[in-house]
């Protein structure tokens, strides 16, 4: 494992420009996360042919708000661990949790993307007509907090980059099994 003395003023300065970036991306998530939320939670609307429709009615919205929810609590509490000394060393701590933050993202996205798919295009196969023509605030707000959604998506993914670099530049990188013969010739 190297350590901090070995390491040229250039590294340092380098995680320093990843630190930031951290941050800024951490920071980023909880807006982003706190608006489709609210979008989400406050999106209602009535039609007199088929009534009410709220996001507590779709599953996938309701999972989408949780993940949203968990999102940004993992933030705040990252951003906090951030500056404690005895947790930046437990990179693979930050490594594991973005991991974890990023799939879950990934799949609260593609269940609003299928609920979108069948609102806008339905599914005559099984007897289900769009309702986006009938719906089409509640949809439009769906959309817009989808995007909200996805950007938050994409910070964790840039966030995961970030913290497996963190963890596997920590280590000298394997010999390979040619350099292995050189040195046992």
């Amino acid at each position: 494992m190297r350590t901090t003395s070995e390491n040229p003023p250039s590294i340092a300065n380098h995680s320093n420009r990843l630190k930031s970036i951290d941050l800024v991306l951490r920071l980023s998530v909880i807006p982003l996360t706190a608006v489709s939320i609210w979008l989400t939670v406050t999106n209602k609307q009535d039609s007199s042919v088929y009534g009410m429709l709220e996001f507590k009615n779709l599953i996938g919205l309701k999972y989408m708000v949780c993940i949203n929810t968990i999102s940004a609590g993992y933030s705040i509490v990252a951003i906090v661990a951030s500056w404690l000394k005895c947790l930046l060393t437990k990179a693979w701590v930050f490594f594991v949790s973005d991991q974890v933050v990023a799939y879950l993202t990934v799949t609260s996205v593609a269940a609003v993307v299928e609920i979108l798919y069948l609102g806008y295009n339905g599914d005559t196969q099984v007897s289900w007509s769009e309702a986006c023509s009938t719906y089409g605030s509640f949809c439009s707000r769906v959309k817009m907090a989808l995007v909200l959604h996805g950007i938050a998506l994409f910070c964790f993914i840039f966030l995961s980059l970030i913290s497996a670099y963190r963890v596997f530049t920590k280590f000298e990188p394997p010999l390979l099994s040619k350099d292995l013969n050189e040195d046992g010739n």
